[in-house]
């Protein structure tokens, strides 16, 4: 590792947060994955990487509840060429060459996210729309069996082939339900779902816990506390606990241009206190997904930095993905 000191500002051309670690070094690996073919509303999550890169420089690094966990070292990978490749192809692909290349996304993430978990890393995932962890679930499912998922959101994303996209953004929960042996789901924030989506979970309570977006505003509202409501959510939870964060299960103040916010929702500081819970509880949060970010267009200087009016999601994100990296190492001590 180069000499480094955390309370310097960090250079452009530093890793991620600013962080000297190479790969090898680095006992958390980040995975980038610019892809967003099957977006249904707005555009520009494949930048999301990228852009979050770029902000998470500006993050000072203390952190007064978590300590110096940086220091066990986090890297986040380049961004793979034919992952851009396909996502830039499938700008102009019919459904069924959309679907193909999925198919080929979720193999790469899976053999990556498999590769690092062998090397005993843990290992985050930095999208891209919400479509692109299916591989990454699979591969900690073969090492953690029974770990369980909590899953932030707007959308239940439990639609089957939506618009005829079979591993779309909207589907990525609905696959990981039919496709994997996966036992426990427990959903935070949904406010936006259609009736089959509704169904769906109320066929699969044994498997399915979801705690809607008006329900949680209504407990809060009567007066109950948002740590009473995370120890409701926590205890659904098992032992091993992965995390699907979409950007849009916050209130769309902090994400206004991810691809289909919602009104309402979680507060940043609500959603990370639920993450605290988790720790708290003795559960380990033992890796996670990070979506929807859309920074919109990147300057076409250097695209190292971001229009301005847009910096904001890309700040949050970071900011976020700082706290989730946080949890992931805090919890494995």
């Amino acid at each position: 590792m180069t000499p480094f000191n955390p309370n310097l500002a960090a250079t452009e051309d530093s890793g991620i947060f600013g962080l000297p670690f190479s790969v090898s070094e680095a006992q958390l690996v980040l995975i980038p994955v610019p892809w967003e073919a099957t977006t249904s509303y707005g555009k520009g999550t494949s930048k999301g990487p990228r852009a979050i890169l770029a902000a998470s420089r500006q993050i000072d690094l203390f952190d007064l509840e978590l300590g110096k966990f940086y220091e066990a070292g986090i890297a986040m990978l380049e961004e793979a060429p034919e992952i851009q490749k396909m996502n830039n192809k499938a700008k102009k692909a019919s459904v069924a060459e959309i679907n193909a290349y999925s198919e080929k996304v979720n193999h790469f993430v899976y053999t990556q996210t498999k590769a690092l978990l062998r090397q005993g890393k843990q290992v985050g995932l930095v999208g891209g729309d919400h479509s692109t962890p299916f591989g990454a679930i699979q591969a900690f499912l073969e090492k953690h069996p029974q770990m369980g998922i909590l899953h932030f959101d707007a959308h239940a994303d439990l639609r089957k082939a939506y618009d005829g996209f079979e591993h779309s953004h909207a589907s990525i929960m609905y696959n990981v339900m039919t496709k994997t042996p996966l036992s426990q789901l427990v959903q935070v924030g949904l406010r936006d779902f259609c009736e089959a989506e509704f169904n769906f979970i109320q066929e699969n309570k044994d498997r399915i816990t979801t705690f809607f977006d008006a329900a949680l505003m209504e407990q809060k509202a009567q007066g109950k506390s948002w740590s009473a409501i995370c120890d409701d959510i926590v205890q659904h939870l098992p032992p091993q606990v992965y995390v699907s964060f979409d950007i849009d299960g916050l209130d769309p103040r902090f994400c206004p241009h991810t691809g289909t916010p919602v009104p309402g929702g979680l507060d940043f500081q609500e959603a990370v206190y639920l993450l605290k819970k988790v720790e708290q509880s003795g559960r380990q949060i033992i890796g996670f997904d990070l979506n929807e970010v859309s920074p919109g267009p990147m300057k076409p200087s250097a695209h190292k930095t971001m229009d301005s009016a847009r910096e904001w999601d890309a700040n949050v994100g970071a900011r976020l993905l700082y706290k989730l990296c946080g949890y992931v190492l805090k919890s494995s001590v």
